[in-house]
């Protein structure tokens, strides 16, 4: 686990706007460039189409830099709490939007907001991603 990437995701998670679930997320991504993006899940009134942490996330990234390194997911670190014992992984979007931006072993660091967690590629969570010819 990068602990600079839980510290900025913990601290982002508790930026989270969410009524509707009061499930917090946070996300910070490191860029091939090695700038930190972070993003906090966004609800609205119609759940559910708010946006995710890792979406957030990844809008920075893209907001800020043009395309190359920049926009070049390095890692990412996901922080929320358990669900039944269980970590909480992207979802199934945001695992496509993180493998749109990174290579086939990107780690994603899953972790709750005690630092306990597990490392994943980002072909392990999304083995027959979508691909276009070139990266972003």
């Amino acid at each position: 686990m990068d602990r600079a990437l839980f510290e900025k995701a913990a601290a982002v998670r508790a930026l989270a706007h969410a009524p509707y679930s009061k499930f917090h997320v946070g996300a910070a991504i490191l860029s091939e460039a090695g700038a930190t993006h972070v993003g906090a899940n966004v609800e609205n009134a119609s759940y559910p189409e708010g946006w995710c942490a890792e979406t957030s996330a990844i809008a920075a990234m893209v907001s800020s830099a043009p395309a190359g390194p920049g926009r070049r997911i390095a890692a990412i670190t996901v922080v929320a709490d358990r669900i039944d014992g269980r970590l909480t992984t992207p979802c199934g979007g945001c695992r496509q939007r993180i493998a749109e931006f990174s290579a086939a072993g990107t780690p994603v660091h899953v972790i709750d907001p005690s630092g306990k967690g597990q490392t994943f590629r980002i072909d392990e969570l999304l083995p027959a991603a979508f691909a276009m010819d070139e990266a972003p």
